[in-house]
C-alpha cells in the first residue's frame, strides 16, 4: 500500500486538513471540549509550525499531522521545542509505514529549517491509557502527567537525537530484509 504527503501550504490542503480532522473529531479522542480541541487542530495554520497530510495509493486522506514552534508556558519564545499538536491516521492505515514515514518527513522538514530554527526535542500529550504509554514510550520519555478536568494527560518529550535513532533502526530493519530476501531469492 503507498502512500505520500503533503505540505498544508495553500489554502487547498489547508481546508482538507481542517475537513479531514473535523469528520473525525470523535475519533481524535482529545480530552477538551470542542473550542479548545479546534484550537489545537487549527494551529498548526495559524501560528509558526507546520500541517501534513497523507494520501494513500487512492489520494483518499489517510492522515494528518500538525506542530507548532514554542510551548506557552514560555510564550513560544522556545523555538527550540515544537509541540505535536494533533498526528492522526485512519483506522485501516494504523498498521502501515505511515506513521515511522510521517516521524521521518518531520525530521527531514526540520532538519532544511535548522539555521533558523534549530530544534532539539518534540513535546506532545496523550490520555494517561496503558495502550497510549506502551506505543509513545518506544520514542519518547513521559515528563509529566496532568489531571485535568476532562483526564488525565501524560506529557512526553523527544529529543531529536533519539528519534533519528529510532528512525535509523527501521531503515536498518529494512535494509536486513531486503539482503535477507535477496539470499533466498538466489
Amino acid at each position: 500500500m503507498s502512500h505520500y504527503f503533503a505540505k498544508c501550504s495553500t489554502y487547498m490542503y489547508q481546508h482538507r486538513y481542517m475537513d479531514f480532522l473535523l469528520a473525525h473529531y470523535n475519533e481524535l479522542n482529545l480530552p477538551y471540549s470542542f473550542p479548545t480541541t479546534l484550537s489545537y487542530i487549527s494551529s498548526p495554520l495559524l501560528m509558526a509550525g507546520g500541517a501534513m497530510l497523507c494520501f494513500d495509493d487512492e489520494d483518499e486522506v489517510a492522515g494528518a499531522f500538525g506542530y507548532i514552534h514554542g510551548t506557552g508556558e514560555h510564550d513560544y519564545e522556545d523555538q527550540h521545542v515544537i509541540q505535536l499538536q494533533v498526528a492522526f491516521i485512519v483506522h485501516e492505515h494504523r498498521r502501515s509505514r505511515i506513521f515511522i514515514d510521517g516521524l521521518r518527513l518531520l525530521v527531514q522538514h526540520l532538519d532544511e529549517y535548522a539555521d533558523e530554527v534549530p530544534v532539539q526535542e518534540i513535546r506532545f500529550w496523550a490520555l494517561n491509557e496503558e495502550a497510549n504509554h506502551r506505543l509513545f514510550s518506544k520514542i519518547a520519555q513521559q515528563v509529566t502527567s496532568t489531571i485535568r478536568e476532562e483526564g488525565e494527560l501524560n506529557a512526553y518529550v523527544m529529543r531529536m537525537a533519539q528519534l533519528r535513532s529510532y528512525l535509523a533502526s527501521f531503515e536498518r530493519d529494512s535494509r536486513m530484509k531486503e539482503q535477507h530476501g535477496k539470499v533466498e531469492s538466489s
